[in-house]
């Protein structure tokens, strides 16, 4: 079937507020899988709209995963694939009853949400809206985030696998749709069941701008530095004490002000990042993530860093440290480039729905870096959200279309070309 006869009529948007309107706020603290149970809320209710499609296998399984099949339709023998995306929302932001609004045939200009006129989503700091003319922008009302990461995902997912169901003169092999929890908190792979999901190849649908296809993330570390101070009385302490808060601190100070930090990094530069400082006289603790393209250049960062940690800890000679570094995920470009083909059929499909491909690269990671290197190569494909975690997040009704486009594209250009 040729790209240009496809009619499609979506309900992406209806199924977004739908799904936003569940609070499934992720937590870093809680030992549990899914980390809170809310977010099987979400889960079964997809699971149920995916039964009611037609897909009989759907479940919620007891970690919080829905599982899936869109039964293949071809007498080809078409490689499996699957397309993912995460529930949870951002533990950065509340997502606790969000209200969007709608701001049709966008012309321009900055927006301000309503129930707090301070955030405002300008244009000068949001240049991704100068493509949004005439389009649907969705927002929260300035209360909390909106839920687009990566409940556009979801949505664009759901709609795609809709109209594939009830368009059977479209030909594609057996599709897998995955929905994971605690994706934000690091956590969204940690009980998927690989062998149940039976996928060749993956694709999540989590990332920004349309027309973008990610098949590199960062590397990533985490480092926990911890220092042991000498505890005396304050009174009787002049020679004698080591404070481990000072110590931490002047580490911190001593990080390079102007480059190797989020702030000051951007393209393929990495960074060392603090994420926490806690303790007392005798004992302090610093976590930090550590983010690079490579693994060379995250060696060399924590390098960097263990150099400074030995650097302060001259001037206190009776304390000591120690500094744990532990991987936490690694660029699946490594795994994705033995399969050229993943990426070259998603920019296919970007291209017969509309839009112009462009391969970039994630500064982040998402489920599929994870899962790349657990056998399952995933490259990250545009969902359309944009300033997620945070209250001045947005979506496009358009994007979010042009996503479910691609979908159905990309199941075509599998089976045409197995």
């Amino acid at each position: 079937m040729l790209a240009s006869s496809l009619a499609f009529t979506h309900i992406v948007t209806e199924r977004f507020l739908r799904y936003v309107a569940i609070d499934t706020q992720s937590d870093p603290a809680s030992p549990t899988c899914p980390s809170t149970d809310k977010q099987k809320d979400l889960g079964r209710l997809l699971a149920s709209e995916l039964r009611a499609i037609g897909l009989q296998d759907a479940h919620l399984d007891a970690h919080g995963y829905v599982y899936a099949t869109i039964p293949a339709n071809t007498d080809k023998k078409v490689p499996v694939i699957c397309f993912c995306s995460h529930m949870d929302t951002s533990p950065d932001c509340t997502g606790k009853d969000v209200k969007p609004q709608i701001v049709r045939n966008y012309r321009g200009g900055d927006i301000v949400l309503p129930a707090d006129p301070a955030q405002v989503i300008r244009a000068a700091e949001h240049p991704a809206l100068a493509d949004q003319i005439g389009n649907d922008i969705i927002t929260t009302d300035g209360t909390t985030l909106l839920g687009a990461d990566n409940k556009a995902g979801l949505a664009e997912i759901m709609d795609a696998a809709h109209f594939l169901v009830h368009n059977p003169q479209i030909r594609h092999g057996a599709i897998k749709i995955l929905f994971t929890p605690d994706e934000e908190i690091g956590r969204g792979v940690d009980k998927v069941d690989l062998r149940k999901l039976g996928a060749d190849f993956a694709y999540t649908m989590d990332g920004e701008t349309a027309g973008n296809i990610e098949d590199e993330t960062f590397s990533a570390d985490g480092a926990t530095i911890t220092i042991e101070g000498v505890s005396t009385h304050p009174g009787f302490a002049k020679g004698k004490m080591e404070h481990a808060i000072k110590i931490a601190a002047a580490i911190v100070d001593r990080l390079p002000k102007n480059t190797c930090s989020p702030e000051t990094t951007e393209g393929r530069e990495g960074f060392l990042h603090p994420i926490s400082i806690s303790g007392a006289l005798e004992r302090a603790t610093l976590g930090f993530i550590v983010r690079d393209f490579t693994d060379a250049g995250l060696k060399a960062k924590e390098a960097l860093l263990e150099g400074i940690v030995k650097e302060v800890m001259k001037g206190y000679p009776r304390s000591s440290y120690r500094m744990e570094v532990k991987p936490q995920y690694r660029n699946m470009k490594q795994v994705i480039d033995r399969h050229p083909e993943i990426v070259d059929h998603a920019m296919e499909a970007i291209r017969r729905a509309g839009l112009k491909p462009t391969k970039t690269s994630i500064r982040g990671g998402t489920d599929g870096s994870r899962l790349s290197f657990m056998g399952l190569p995933c490259p990250n494909i545009f969902a359309g959200e944009h300033a997620f975690h945070s209250r001045l997040e947005w979506v496009s009704v358009q994007d979010m279309e042009k996503a479910v486009q691609t979908i159905v594209h990309l199941a075509m250009i599998w089976e045409e070309r197995a």
